[in-house]
């Protein structure tokens, strides 16, 4: 399973140029995880689950859409990229895990959803099920009934059953087998709050326009307040929708009729997770959201204007944000990228920066086709500049991902200096893809230097199809000097709550 041979070396060796000023060391592939027959459309968080004192990867899988697979849940071991325990799943799992300790053993847990509709929770140290959701349970009620598409990612709120315990916020919604631009076989979506220690539902409720939602739900509290609110969204990528913030309380009493409309779009929803970052520096966290139609718009998170918009015509978008200082202000700042026209015909993809004081583009370029993994962020060479990382796909983009498939794909990882407008290689493969699986960056064994969770999976045929999957582990030789804030899918924290690193 494991290829230890560092056959990446020519590549890493690129990244000498970060390492100028810096304490160092040389780059190196510490393990190369290769599992067969499978792929994934997660991305990997970390935890560690055998108390060795490195984090371990966890990470939804599966085989093709609809199909049954043994490897649904896969935690590989940080030190040597074994598989510690993996859990079967009726069909992807998507979605990326959520930990917190259930069970009293000191391990953190694992909660994870995806399509069919799939929720889980897991003993972190076994893989065993503590409990999962069962639609035949509920379809009967009159809003359950509609819980029976994809679970999107789970975020911990405060306890409202009062044992002690934080509960899941999640959603379920959209029908793959619904047709485009129809509002035929179009269900509402569920917002729903899981009792963590049981599985038990305490409250859901539907959208407030009754569309579909795809988007994973934020939980925020502002500074000097008590109440907690959530951020949610509807529409799909033909369907007109949303931007909703309400009370938590407003879903416990099943009164989602309450939320107010922070953002719009007709012919499109709200896919991708907004970010919460305070952009106007009076300390309240100010919401930036890209609907699928490419809209930036950053909201004042004390009274709802809008603060700026930016909109990237003939694209769209189900990539969030990644935040981080990439101009000269204190001011966090806007990374993520966009595909050219419209899907499954999209003709590549467009990476775009965007000031986060005034919304205005500071960098956009156009590297490789379309994609939905989104970036990480880190200041690598330690110049006051942050970089992001992201996956970039080259194959004849022309093609799009309906036509005829590309008989070569190279993958490539790659950060992005803004302050020089260039990039540089980390890890480049041929014959692999990665369309879907953010990377993770952190420093996985506590050595004080910064690691890449980097997931490829294999190419031959249709770019959809899973034959395989390989996940590796970079040392990058670079000193960990500040927190990574923005080390993963919807931030370090999986949140999506930007908080300025230490030293900042």
């Amino acid at each position: 399973m494991v290829n230890r041979a560092v056959k990446v070396v020519s590549v890493l060796l690129a990244l000498l140029f970060i390492l100028a000023g810096c304490k160092k060391k040389e780059p190196q592939l510490v393990w190369d995880s290769n599992l067969f027959k499978i792929g994934s459309q997660s991305s990997p968080r970390t935890v560690d689950l055998n108390s060795d004192g490195v984090l371990d990867i966890v990470m939804g899988a599966g085989g093709n859409e609809y199909q049954k697979s043994s490897q649904g849940i896969l935690a590989l071991d940080g030190r040597t990229g074994d598989l510690l325990w993996q859990q079967v799943s009726t069909d992807q799992v998507y979605g990326s895990a959520t930990f917190y300790d259930i069970n009293g053993d000191s391990i953190k847990d694992v909660f994870i959803g995806g399509r069919s509709p799939h929720f889980k929770a897991l003993n972190g140290k076994s893989g065993e099920v503590i409990w999962e959701y069962f639609y035949e349970h509920h379809k009967s009620d009159s809003i359950l009934q509609h819980a029976r598409f994809n679970f999107n990612n789970s975020v911990l709120v405060p306890d409202q059953n009062k044992d002690g315990y934080p509960e899941l916020l999640t959603v379920n919604g959209g029908n793959s087998k619904a047709d485009p631009n129809s509002e035929v076989n179009r269900f509402p979506g569920v917002l729903m709050l899981f009792d963590i220690r049981t599985g038990n539902i305490i409250a859901a409720d539907t959208m407030p326009d009754g569309k579909e939602s795809y988007m994973s739900p934020l939980c925020f509290v502002q500074p000097g307040q008590t109440d907690h609110y959530i951020i949610f969204g509807t529409g799909g990528e033909t369907i007109s929708g949303k931007l909703y913030q309400a009370k938590l309380s407003d879903l416990v009493e099943q009164k989602l009729s309450n939320a107010t409309v922070i953002a719009s779009e007709k012919g499109h929803g709200f896919i991708a997770p907004p970010v919460l970052a305070d952009i106007t520096k009076d300390g309240f966290l100010d919401v930036v959201c890209i609907s699928h139609g490419s809209s930036a718009v950053a909201i004042d998170g004390k009274d709802h204007r809008q603060i700026w918009k930016q909109t990237l015509k003939d694209t769209e978008s189900s990539n969030s944000f990644a935040v981080g200082y990439f101009t000269d202000d204190e001011v966090p700042d806007f990374f993520t990228f966009v595909s050219k026209g419209q899907w499954p015909n999209s003709t590549g993809t467009l990476q775009v920066m965007l000031d986060g004081k005034s919304g205005e583009i500071q960098y956009l370029d156009s590297m490789g086709c379309t994609g939905f993994s989104s970036p990480v962020v880190y200041d690598l060479d330690d110049d006051g500049y942050e970089e992001a990382i992201i996956s970039i796909n080259d194959f004849d983009c022309s093609l799009g991902f309906a036509g005829k498939s590309p008989a070569t794909v190279e993958n490539r990882l790659i950060a992005i200096d803004f302050k020089r407008h260039s990039f540089r290689v980390i890890d480049q493969t041929s014959g692999f893809k990665n369309i879907f699986s953010t990377p993770w960056i952190g420093d996985l064994d506590g050595d004080g230097y910064l690691d890449i969770i980097h997931c490829q999976y294999y190419h031959r045929g249709d770019l959809l199809t899973f034959l395989g999957m390989r996940v590796k582990r970079i040392d990058l030789g670079i000193e960990v000097k500040k927190d990574v804030v923005w080390g993963a899918y919807m931030g370090s924290r999986g949140e999506g709550i930007f908080a300025p690193p230490s030293g900042q």
